[in-house]
């Protein structure tokens, strides 16, 4: 079993590094055959999920050549529970990314077709017109935004996860992390926030933050459960999920994805084409009715909802 290194041996680590980015593929972080097995959620491919209500002025923004086949062309990437993952029979989608997926579609009028699709694809796709839209954890960034439009639904937040029987009670300013063992992925968002509230520590005298990286979650998981770690610092919906099913971890704290700025994770278009606006207005006809609150709910989600809708915020810069 691979121990974790010290943060003066950056060594590669990739795996992880995709894993628990906030702006990487989300497919890395659970895999399928595990998350079905989870207890605590609905994972049948049979979801019942409620009914959306057309959203006049969303309709009104909706781009012909998007509404003239009746549907809207989604790519998904399965794998990272709760977000998207396959169901029970191993071929259907669910998961909070679907759930939005089929409701926005509902309040365009249009019926959602899912694609399923790897994380590297999505953005040819988009940009091809193969995928009208995809809703896969995208965080929205400057660099993205030269290409792409957004129309956001829910907040980017990273997530402190401790052991259940943790001495450490809270974690939510840099003086918490001083002296802990803390799990991050390399080269990843998180890492470069917890290097710098280490940095901060250590200017004030404070003990340093032990990195640990693993190029194995599984690694990383006994890790933490068998107290030769403290913490684990990565997106918060995946630990979310992970501590209810599994009940060894709880949460300790939560950190905006562009710390010390909010960070927005959105429905992303092929720029120009008129249906990020029509996206936003569908969203928010969702958040007024209620319904969008509820698909964040069932899936754990719901400290990560938004008020309204953004069309193309500020973006993280790369």
């Amino acid at each position: 079993m691979k121990k974790g290194t010290s943060a003066s041996l950056l060594i590669g680590v990739a795996a992880l590094g995709l894993l628990l980015s906030s702006c990487s593929d989300p497919g890395a972080a659970t895999a399928a055959g595990e998350s079905t097995q989870a207890t605590g959620f609905n994972l049948a491919p049979e979801q019942h999920r409620k009914a959306a209500a057309p959203v006049q002025a969303a309709e009104k923004l909706l781009p012909e050549a998007v509404a003239a086949d009746g549907k809207l062309r989604v790519a998904i990437v399965p794998g990272a529970a709760p977000l998207a993952l396959f169901a029970t029979d191993n071929k259907t989608v669910i998961g909070n990314e679907a759930d939005i997926a089929v409701a926005l579609a509902e309040s365009l009028g249009l019926k959602a077709e899912l694609v399923p699709v790897s994380w590297p694809d999505w953005p040819l796709g988009v940009e091809s017109g193969k995928y009208e839209v995809a809703i896969i954890n995208v965080t929205v960034t400057e660099e993205r935004k030269k290409k792409f439009d957004f129309a956001t639904y829910r907040e980017d937040k990273l997530g402190f996860y401790v052991a259940t029987d943790s001495k450490v009670t809270e974690i939510k300013e840099p003086k918490d992390v001083a002296g802990l063992r803390i799990i991050v992925g390399s080269g990843t968002n998180q890492e470069k926030i917890l290097l710098a509230w280490d940095k901060k520590n250590k200017s004030a005298g404070l003990a340093p933050v032990d990195f640990q990286y693993y190029d194995d979650e599984a690694l990383g998981t006994i890790a933490l459960n068998s107290g030769r770690a403290d913490a684990s610092f990565g997106p918060n919906a995946t630990g979310a999920y992970k501590a209810i099913t599994d009940g060894k971890t709880r949460l300790a704290g939560l950190v905006p994805g562009g710390w010390p700025d909010a960070a927005n994770i959105a429905v992303t278009v092929k720029k120009g084409s008129g249906l990020a606006e029509a996206s936003q207005a569908g969203i928010n006809g969702l958040i007024e009715s209620g319904l969008y609150q509820e698909i964040l709910d069932k899936w754990s989600l719901g400290e990560e909802a938004i008020k309204a809708s953004e069309l193309n915020p500020a973006g993280l810069k790369d």
